[in-house]
């Protein structure tokens, strides 16, 4: 591994496939989400829409779907969206949405509701959770029709004098910018920081262990978990006594709740238990596990100091479409198409892609696809794995992910006096990412953080 990229990565990234850095840069330090409003996310579409925590827009015709913002704190996206299902008494099929939203965080984002009017939509009451409508459409809203999410961030707690923290700052937007953006890391909450157990939930359910990916889902503990959650899991772990795990387990745990209330009936049914999670959530499981392959591809790939904009034989080159977003469909890089590639990639029109492993998405070739097969060796994981799931209805064809995500309309506000903390420093960061990206991972190369969970992550 080469110097530049040996800086030292937490236990918990390393745990996640997220080895490497991408930048030499000291890190400023500091801590996010201190107060909610600390990370806000607010979605865009490729029609330039913007979903925001204060929308002003009114319905102004009739159409098939009532378009709304959703505005949320400290909600899971997928619970949210179930829980406005049952306060207007449908099924939460009926209401869309393009993507996924951070739990910790002040976020807006849209959601289609199918044959829905906006005074119905003033019945829903949940506190935290607030439903504008906005517009209608007769097209759903779904993952086609987002561009992207642009994130405003406030880091606090920075042990930094102000103009040194501007200093770092400057000096790794200025490597960020020549690299062509961040590497594409699939962020910290594809896994759970606290609890990082859902990409290996993921694996037994492609290795075919369905008992055993039940366990890991409810009982393997967190190092950073609240000590009453963690006695309860150790607990079920040592006594595989479901009904007595039903009855202890938090509230809160509105998931695990679901697997248990099947389990404890039919403690054989682990099928069963997982069909009681929404297909969202039990697709999430199989996706961790790619995410957390694709991650162990690029860091190797990086620590290898092989380019992420420079086009090698056997890389996966991607165009990029009329909105800058990567298209599905990929070439190989070979001999004669090399120098084509390279220069499209220059020209900002296509971008260098590795696989996300799926039982229909071929490896790279070359040194990248000789990485590739390391790794999947080293995994014990097989392409024909996740083509006979134990969970027939997630469908893991695979496919192909930007190794860069560019940081569009990056903008560093002059470090400020924390207001939480007068004896340190604090830095608003604003930026656009592309869809699918993750702000965590330019956040990280800032930050270099020692320990992502009390750093925020």
């Amino acid at each position: 591994m080469r110097g530049q990229l040996a800086l030292s990565v937490s236990e918990v990234e390393n745990k996640l496939g997220i080895t490497v850095y991408a930048t030499k840069t000291d890190g400023i330090g500091g801590v996010i989400r201190r107060k909610v409003e600390d990370f806000v996310v607010e979605e865009i579409l490729i029609d330039g829409k913007r979903a925001s925590v204060n929308p002003l827009e009114r319905p102004s015709r009739l159409g098939r779907y009532l378009v709304c913002v959703l505005v949320k704190r400290n909600w899971d996206t997928i619970l949210a969206v179930k829980t406005i299902a049952q306060q207007l008494r449908i099924a939460s099929e009926r209401i869309s949405y393009a993507g996924i939203k951070d739990k910790k965080a002040l976020t807006a984002q849209h959601v289609g509701l199918y044959g829905i009017r906006p005074e119905e939509v003033s019945r829903v009451k949940i506190r935290g959770v607030n439903v504008f409508p906005v517009r209608y459409a007769d097209e759903k809203v779904s993952t086609k029709l987002l561009f992207g999410n642009q994130f405003t961030v406030t880091v606090r707690s920075i042990h930094r004098e102000e103009n040194k923290v501007e200093r770092l700052v400057d000096a790794t937007t200025g490597k960020l910018l020549a690299l062509g953006g961040a590497p594409n890391f699939f962020g910290h909450q594809r896994f759970g920081t606290v609890r990082p157990i859902t990409h290996l939930v993921g694996r037994a359910i492609v290795e075919g262990n369905l008992e055993r990916a039940a366990f890991l889902f409810l009982a393997c503990s967190g190092e950073y978990e609240h000590p009453k959650a963690k006695d309860v899991r150790e607990r079920l772990w040592e006594t595989r006594d479901f009904k007595e795990a039903l009855s202890s387990f938090p509230w809160h745990f509105r998931y695990e709740r679901l697997m248990l209330r099947r389990l404890a009936a039919f403690p054989k049914d682990f099928l069963g238990a997982f069909r009681e999670l929404p297909l969202k959530l039990r697709e999430l499981f199989v996706q961790a596990y790619q995410s957390f392959l694709f991650n162990r591809f690029l860091s190797e790939r990086l620590g290898r100091g092989i380019g992420l904009n420079e086009v090698h034989v056997g890389d996966y080159v991607v165009a990029l479409d009329e909105h800058g977003l990567p298209v599905r469909d990929g070439d190989i890089a070979n001999v004669k198409t090399l120098s084509k590639l390279g220069k499209a990639v220059k020209e900002g029109k296509a971008c260098v892609a590795v696989p996300l492993v799926g039982f229909k998405q071929w490896a790279s070739k070359g040194l990248q696809g000789e990485i590739e097969q390391k790794i999947l060796e080293e995994e014990g994981a097989k392409l024909q794995n996740f083509k006979s799931l134990a969970l027939p209805e997630i469908i893991a064809t695979g496919g192909l992910r930007a190794v860069l995500t560019p940081l569009i309309d990056f903008v560093a506000e002059t470090p400020f006096e924390d207001d939480l903390n007068s004896s340190c420093s604090a830095l608003r960061l604003r930026f656009v990412l592309r869809r699918g990206s993750y702000a965590t991972i330019p956040l990280r190369e800032f930050m270099k953080p020692q320990n992502p969970v009390e750093a925020g992550f």
